[in-house]
């Protein structure tokens, strides 16, 4: 029982304390002075690197911290009067005395004399019961330098009981967790919370974005009921989602610690702070503790016109493959989102037709108000001999990273204009549907250039019209994806003429599964199984990919493999090699799949035995921890052998997200009458057509025509000259992420990640009746530059880091069909070829007298070329007829 009353004795004045502690607040002694060593600093480096490598700088000094006054009535009512003294700056890493800028340098050379004064000038924080109610600062201090104030002062926010609760500080609003503790007390703040201004854009889509993660940390020492020591650090680290490697950690540190108190100043008597402030110095005035924007001009930044000097032979079209073009691109992009329209339209009015187009590019993609301003008026779409600039400032619109509706407020005001050229009006409708997705995924569905936008694009499938308009129509909803589209697009599927529908499924094809209701399938079978039409062959394959896509029954799988048999000849063989290609790459439906093939009914070798050249194929291109990207090869023939339709697709899937890199469709339709054949089911009445139509990161453009109609054909056969055709060319901003990130010191640190890319890709069809061979090209081509950097600029001192990677790459896609005999040859070569990577770290220091630290790293290696892997047939089909060719090359007749 003693042991018992001991305990119970001993806990007693611990309950007693805590009780206290949960009551009253941190306080300061009257008429005594505390001194305190304060320093804050930060860092910048790689998230694995050692704090030896890193660079950034600190600003330590002397506070004094005293109390003016307190409330009468309440002894955790204080005004408290803050001084910063003995100020240094420094680096945070020792260096030789050569590599160190502040190395002969003193705190007044460096902040100079108007900063340094408004830094020394005391602070006072009204402090309740360790919340800091109000600051008061002059109100003509730099922003920086009251930041710096806010970051100190922030430190007193504390309470001394365990607890969560939204707290206001030089973060902004923030919500954080108090965890308290004998004489110590830690502070979580919870940093994505955090409501502040913020500046900044990022892309919509997660495979092209940026990972955030910031952690923020206090911990306090409280004795005799007052701060004693200060230890707060904060932690971002941003990555870029397609590669981890390319990232930055940026650490922010603070240090207050209690070195002595000795006799102070004497208290003053009052009632309220604000009279006994009016008593102090008028020019005091309450200042919100959440930090303001700061300004930086950019004094050592070339004029626009003089980077353009800089970096144009770069723009040049025959240096576009480069990374050097796509790093000037990147460069010239981030002057012009700093200059003004009048600068703009200088160089644009000045140039040649040669770099025009990729100035275009450039400008179109600063996305600011003056760039779009300036593109506008340089741009006359009144005049048709200047689309190719026209459709390049389309396509960049399209491929916007952060459109906004003044963007697509101008090209609605474009459209409702006199537009010479018909094949740009179209574009124009194509790319509002691709804006009005983007801006729908960015929140802004309800804003009116949106609505009106939509409209346009509904009433256009509504009303009757042409089949050339219809199909205009249907690819800007494939871009814009409206939920309201779906009816519309099965009203085009099924009742639509061959193009139409094909044009109308593929557009269902882009919509999430969340759309393919049981209506939608429904639709999709009676099209496949033609229950009440006859449909082309390229409409039916479209139609089985949206049902094999989209959670299907068991009953619609094994109607579709049972159909497989009495389909014509190359159909049968398509049909065969997609439900393989389902099976072998484990996508959804396999399954389901394997379920029904466990039905000898349907699994037989009289089904599976059928033969032909078409054929679907999928397989990875790069498989990392990161991303990976596949791609898929699609290639329908007629029953002749003429090719029907060849696809290929490049897809990026990282973040749960998936990109739809790129894709090229050729088609060819009513050939067969050059080679005496006959037509397959419902495609014998088709004029003679080729052409190619082209998805590029997410964005359907506008198809290309190769020839229409069979003198078009004769023409262009006997005119060819066997290059390809181009179907899109330029430069893309693929990657732009900005964003202001606020310190716990009071220190900004802004974070730029950029990417971007120079595309080629072209295509051509060759037919000779002469060598009876056909072959059709897809030839991708460009390289890509991708870009991080962070800086921390206080206006007396910078620090930054820039992470890079380039590359240069082709692939090329190669379908060559020898039809001299039947079954017809057909061999198909995806080829890689090898491509250099290059990774590049910059770390720098400077100050504004010029002295500079800069540290450069780089690596690089060749990547070596390969002929990506497709089936065991096409290897062997490619065997005899590339035998056959060589065999015919030493032939005397």
């Amino acid at each position: 029982m003693k042991p018992l009353v001991v305990t119970f004795l001993c806990i007693i004045p611990a309950l007693a304390a805590s009780v206290k502690a949960h009551t009253t607040g941190p306080r300061l002694n009257n008429d005594k002075l505390y001194k305190f060593t304060y320093s804050a600093e930060v860092l910048i480096d790689r998230p694995r690197g050692v704090v030896e490598d890193s660079v950034g700088h600190r600003i330590s000094s002397n506070v004094d911290v005293n109390l003016v006054w307190r409330n009468p009535s309440s002894d955790d009512d204080q005004l408290l009067r803050i001084l910063i003294k003995d100020v240094k700056i420094e680096s945070v890493n020792e260096r030789p005395n050569e590599k160190n800028i502040f190395m002969g340098t003193n705190v007044l050379d460096i902040l100079g004399k108007d900063l340094l004064t408004s830094l020394q000038r005391p602070m006072y924080l009204h402090w309740i019961n360790g919340k800091v109610k109000s600051l008061y600062l002059y109100p003509d201090e730099p922003s920086i330098i009251k930041n710096i104030k806010r970051g100190l002062g922030s430190l007193f926010q504390i309470q001394l009981n365990s607890g969560s609760a939204n707290e206001e500080d030089v973060s902004g609003n923030c919500k954080v967790t108090y965890q308290a503790r004998q004489n110590q007390v830690t502070k979580m703040k919870t940093l994505d919370t955090c409501k502040i201004t913020k500046t900044g854009f990022s892309s919509h889509n997660k495979v092209l974005g940026v990972s955030t993660k910031a952690t923020s940390a206090t911990i306090y020492t409280v004795e005799d009921s007052f701060i004693k020591t200060v230890l707060a650090e904060e932690n971002h680290v941003l990555s870029l989602n397609t590669r981890q490697d390319l990232a930055a950690k940026i650490v922010s540190k603070q240090k207050l610690v209690l070195r002595n108190s000795e006799a102070g100043p004497k208290v003053v008597a009052g009632k309220q702070v604000a009279s006994i402030m009016k008593k102090l110095d008028p020019k005091y005035a309450v200042t919100s503790l959440p930090a303001e924007p700061v300004k930086t001009d950019c004094k050592s930044c070339p004029s626009l016109s003089d980077h353009w000097k800089e970096i144009r032979k770069n723009f040049e079209p025959d240096n576009l493959s480069k990374a050097e073009a796509v790093r000037g691109f990147l460069s010239f992009i981030e002057i012009l989102r700093r200059s003004n329209k009048r600068e703009m339209l200088q160089i644009l009015r000045s140039e040649s037709t040669g770099v025009l187009p990729q100035l275009v590019d450039a400008v179109t993609s600063a996305q600011t108000p003056a760039s779009l301003e300036a593109i506008l008026e340089y741009l006359n779409f009144k005049n048709a001999s200047g689309s190719m600039l026209q459709e390049r400032f389309l396509y960049a619109c399209g491929f916007a990273s952060h459109p906004n509706e003044i963007m697509l407020r101008a090209l609605l005001d474009t459209y409702k204009g006199t537009i010479a050229n018909d094949e740009i009006r179209d574009t124009i409708v194509i790319i509002l549907g691709a804006l009005i997705r983007k801006l729908c995924l960015s929140g802004g569905c309800k804003l009116q250039a949106v609505q009106e936008a939509r409209t346009l694009i509904l009433e256009g499938l509504e009303k009757p019209g042409n089949s050339t308009d219809v199909k205009v129509y249907l690819l800007a909803l494939k871009n814009a994806r409206l939920p309201e589209g779906v009816p519309l697009l099965l009203k085009y599927a099924e009742s639509g003429e061959g193009p139409i529908s094909s044009t109308a499924i593929n557009a269902l094809q882009k919509y999430d599964i969340a759309f393919i209701t049981d209506e939608v399938r429904k639709a999709m079978n009676r099209i496949y199984h033609q229950n009440r039409k006859i449909h082309e062959k390229t409409v039916r394959t479209a139609a089985a990919d949206v049902i094999l896509n989209s959670n299907p029954s068991y009953m619609e799988v094994k109607n579709i493999l049972l159909s497989i048999g009495e389909l014509s000849h190359e159909m049968n063989k398509y049909m065969l090699s997609v439900i393989e290609d389902v099976l072998h790459f484990e996508l959804p439906a396999s399954k389901l799949i394997r379920q029904v093939l466990k039905d000898m009914w349907v699994h037989n070798f009289d089904r599976f035995s059928k033969t032909g050249s078409s054929s679907a194929y999928s397989g990875y291109m790069t498989r990392t921890a990161d991303i990976s990207s596949t791609y898929r090869l699609d290639i329908l023939y007629s029953g002749s052998g003429i090719l029907r339709r060849s696809n290929m697709d490049l897809f990026i899937l990282g973040r749960g997200t998936e990109l739809h890199a790129s894709q090229v469709v050729i088609e060819a339709q009513g050939l067969e009458s050059l080679i005496a054949a006959t037509a397959d089911e419902g495609e014998e009445d088709l004029e003679s057509f080729a052409g190619m139509s082209a998805i590029l990161f997410d964005v359907q453009l506008r198809p290309v025509t190769f020839f229409k109609g069979y003198s078009d054909l004769m023409a262009k056969m006997f005119s060819a000259t066997g290059e390809p055709m181009n179907v899109v060319k330029g430069l893309v901003l693929l990657i732009d992420h900005s964003e202001v990130i606020q310190l716990q010191s009071g220190l900004k640190a802004s974070a730029e990640f950029q990417g971007g890319i120079s595309i080629d890709i072209s295509g051509g069809m060759d037919f000779s009746l002469w060598y009876r061979e056909s072959k059709t090209s897809v030839i991708n081509r460009g390289a890509l530059v991708v870009a991080g950097n962070i800086v921390v600029d206080s206006l007396f001192v910078k620090a930054a880091m820039e992470a890079r990677f380039e590359t240069e790459a082709e692939v090329k896609f190669i379908t060559t069909v020898k039809f001299s005999e039947y079954p017809f040859l057909v061999c198909m070569q995806m080829d890689k070829d090898p491509f250099p990577s290059r990774q590049y770290l910059t770390k720098y220091e400077s100050l504004p007298s010029g002295k500079t630290y800069i540290s450069r790293k780089g690596k690089s290696h060749l990547l070596p070329g390969a002929e990506l892997p497709l089936y065991q047939e096409n290897s062997n089909m490619c065997k005899k007829v590339f035998s056959e060719e060589f065999s015919s090359s030493e032939s005397w007749f």
